[in-house]
């Protein structure tokens, strides 16, 4: 009799056990997003009718184990001078798999975006979407700063979004501050300060 009251314990008991075994040999979700480690701001200065004057720089921000949104990586100050245009080109690697994902936003280009936001863009910077393409993608750029901004320095937030319905009211602008309307997912959002020199 004692027996048979201690067999729902040993039930129960096993019972315990193989749930466990059965949750420990599920497989583990993985995450499928991209891993983005560095993104490079390249900077080339234009003279007259477009042409490339003097050398160019860059202003990179990075973090090893990859940038994620809201993340702190090491970002480089941007620093443009008043009065002068730039050709702005994004690249965008992944050191961890030895991965040029520039080239990947390219090849997809109908599905990627970048948007420029920030204080920078309150009587200091203008840009334009200038992909050889003739897409909308923000690879690559025109930057001009104003030959009197209000401020010496300021903010330049930078969003990749992907999936997004590019032709939705707004969406053509690289300033539109409402993207989230337009749908889809931030692959990026990172924020590089700036100083402008006279």
């Amino acid at each position: 009799m004692k027996n048979y009251k201690r067999l729902p314990i040993y039930l129960f008991a096993a019972l315990a056990f193989g749930f466990a075994s059965c949750e420990s040999e599920d497989p583990v979700p993985e995450n499928e997003g991209e891993v983005i480690t560095d993104v490079t701001l390249n900077f080339q200065e234009l003279g007259g009718g477009g042409n490339p004057v003097g050398s160019a720089f860059s202003a990179k921000a990075s973090d090893p184990e990859g940038i994620e949104v809201g993340a702190t990586p090491t970002i480089e100050t941007v620093t443009l001078t008043k009065g002068k245009t730039y050709r702005m080109t994004i690249t965008v690697t992944n050191s961890i798999e030895g991965e040029d994902i520039t080239a990947e936003i390219l090849a997809e280009g109908d599905e990627h975006q970048f948007f420029f936001l920030g204080s920078a863009f309150t009587n200091i910077l203008t840009i334009a979407y200038d992909d050889p393409s003739g897409e909308l993608i923000g690879l690559q750029n025109e930057l001009t700063v104003s030959a009197s901004p209000a401020s010496n320095n300021g903010q330049l937030q930078v969003v990749l979004r992907h999936d997004l319905d590019k032709s939705y009211p707004g969406a053509t602008n690289p300033n539109f501050e409402d993207f989230v309307k337009a749908g889809g997912e931030t692959d990026l959002d990172i924020t590089f300060p700036v100083v402008i020199n006279n």
